[in-house]
């Protein structure tokens, strides 16, 4: 197979709603053209985004933001109006942030979504 390019797509319910908040609230430069979206994700990386009627969100974490302060991210989100998600079984502090006692376990984590339901992780980097 000969390629030109490689990249990512993601459906959303609402492609107005889906700009608004990837441009205004996460601050991702995006271009929209014939009523799809793409988001510039830094280092060369793009996501195409696309409606779809009848739409229904991932049941897993759809896209990664890896942040050097993930208590100013989820603060920076909060002020946005993004509140994040929380689940059964996860130990999340207050602020809906699991901090694993052990950095074997992971990043400290915590996941919002998009308008459309899509999750969405932001992470210590």
């Amino acid at each position: 197979m000969d390629t030109q390019r490689i990249f990512p797509g993601l459906a959303v319910s609402d492609i107005g709603a889906a700009h608004a908040f990837y441009a205004d609230v996460l601050g991702l430069p995006v271009t929209e053209e014939h009523g799809f979206l793409t988001l510039d994700l830094g280092d060369g990386g793009h996501l195409f985004v696309y409606g779809k009627d009848n739409h229904v969100p991932a049941q897993h974490t759809v896209l990664n933001f890896e942040v050097p302060d993930v208590d100013a991210a989820v603060d920076e989100l909060a002020s946005k109006g993004v509140e994040m998600l929380r689940y059964d079984g996860m130990h999340q502090d207050e602020r809906g942030i699991v901090r694993p006692a052990n950095p074997d376990e992971g990043p400290d984590i915590g996941w919002f979504a998009d308008p459309s339901g899509n999750v969405i992780a932001v992470m210590q980097g």
